[in-house]
């Protein structure tokens, strides 16, 4: 996988895109962005698990389970989320289906929607609808930086990346844009991603290659605890590579760059996390099945006193054990080991068979004290193991959230 410098989601060939301010809810900022395939794509979406989903995700739903092989255009604004709307919310996202059509020469059905913001809010659809029909004179291959930072609401920059791999075909091209910040954690987060390729991929590949890669990145990410009514991440692939992802050697090269790609935009969205000065790896090893890591390693991602230990640079481990007894999950105490580490989780053990070793405290007030560090928690009752990246939670995270709305 080589990453292409400054890559943005136009870097795939045929992908252009738009930005404008719309004045949807900020006053001098890009609020709406336009992504734009010159030919017709093939799409898949993972979508937010919350039962209050939002108007664009119950339509994008729909949308794809009608055809989702003829894909053109997404359109993503940030400053409203059209979410708890009603049913005026649901026909502002399909007038902006509408909107978008007649604007960029498709129908309807080949248009996908985004939208991040204040819930509860319904869109000011004849600021949209302006915006709309200028940016659909205005997309370019120039403009995917200008995209990445027209659906940022709370992010301090935006997140964009470009990759190229090759496959036994050729070498075809994946890029994306992320937003998040704030109200993240599985299953999805508040979090918007769009990912484009120029690969020739079957839909029908493509949907199980997409909740393959961001069941390995994005539901593996917290900030706070908090899952969104707007979760989104879209897949196209448009094929103007001319390179096909049809066989085991091409899907498994595929399928490894995709997840290693949406791996690290989502770890920019752990880094910009609201008010976040640390980026925490935690590991959970020597389970007994996944889904038990997968519990602790949650549980230990979301401890409100976890997580302020980090920002205080306290190393205080008997928070992490806590969390650990309270996840749902049989293990003997007795057992577990605790390490620390700033490259690797292994440089520092604080637990032994559940009991604290001889380690020097400014040690490890030393590791909790870097911008980036690993913790790996040990049951030591069988092989299973899984991972999750989370930040600290400061004052700023409390500032930020309680002033949002304003």
């Amino acid at each position: 996988m080589n990453v292409i410098e400054s890559g943005t989601v136009t870097s795939p060939a045929g992908f252009r895109a738009a930005a404008l301010a719309a004045h949807i809810k900020y006053a001098n900022r890009l609020d709406l962005a336009v992504i734009v395939s010159d030919r017709d794509c093939a799409a898949a979406g993972v979508f937010t698990q919350n039962q209050v989903a939002a108007a664009p995700v119950l339509v994008d739903k729909e949308t794809l389970a009608k055809g989702n092989g003829r894909i053109r255009a997404i359109i993503a604004n940030a400053g409203n989320a059209n979410a708890s709307t009603g049913k005026p919310g649901l026909k502002n996202a399909r007038d902006t289906q509408q909107i978008a059509a007649a604007s960029l020469g498709c129908t309807p059905e080949q248009v996908l929607i985004l939208s991040t913001g204040v819930i509860g809010v319904q869109l000011p659809m004849n600021k949209l609808q302006a915006g709309i029909e200028t940016a659909a004179n205005q997309h370019s291959p120039d403009n995917g930086l200008a995209a990445a930072q027209a659906i940022m609401t709370t992010d301090t920059h935006p997140k964009h990346l470009a990759v190229q791999v090759e496959l036994p075909g050729g070498v075809v091209t994946i890029g994306g844009m992320a937003k998040g910040s704030g109200m993240i954690h599985p299953n999805m987060a508040t979090m918007l991603g769009v990912v484009t390729t120029d690969a020739l991929v079957a839909p029908e590949l493509l949907q199980g290659m997409l909740g393959t890669a961001v069941n390995a990145s994005f539901n593996r990410i917290s900030v706070d605890g908090d899952t969104s009514t707007n979760d989104t991440v879209l897949l196209l692939a448009n094929g103007a590579s001319g390179v096909p992802v049809n066989d085991a050697a091409s899907v498994k090269a595929f399928q490894t760059t995709l997840t290693d790609f949406c791996i690290q935009l989502a770890q920019m969205i752990v880094r910009d996390g609201e008010g976040a000065s640390k980026f925490v790896e935690i590991q959970v090893t020597s389970a007994k099945n996944s889904s038990d890591a997968h519990a602790i390693a949650a549980t230990i991602t979301t401890s409100p006193l976890v997580k302020t230990a980090f920002a205080g640079s306290d190393a205080n481990w008997g928070r992490i054990l806590a969390a650990a007894g309270r996840a749902g999950v049989t293990f003997d105490q007795n057992l577990v080991e605790l390490w620390i580490g700033i490259n690797t989780p292994n440089e520092l053990q604080l637990v032994a068979q559940g009991t604290p070793t001889n380690y020097q405290e400014a040690d490890a007030a030393r590791i909790f004290a870097q911008p980036t560090f690993k913790i790996r928690l040990d049951l030591g009752i069988g092989t299973a193991s899984d991972m999750m990246w989370t930040s600290d939670l400061t004052h700023e995270y409390v500032s930020i959230n309680a002033d949002y709305r304003t």
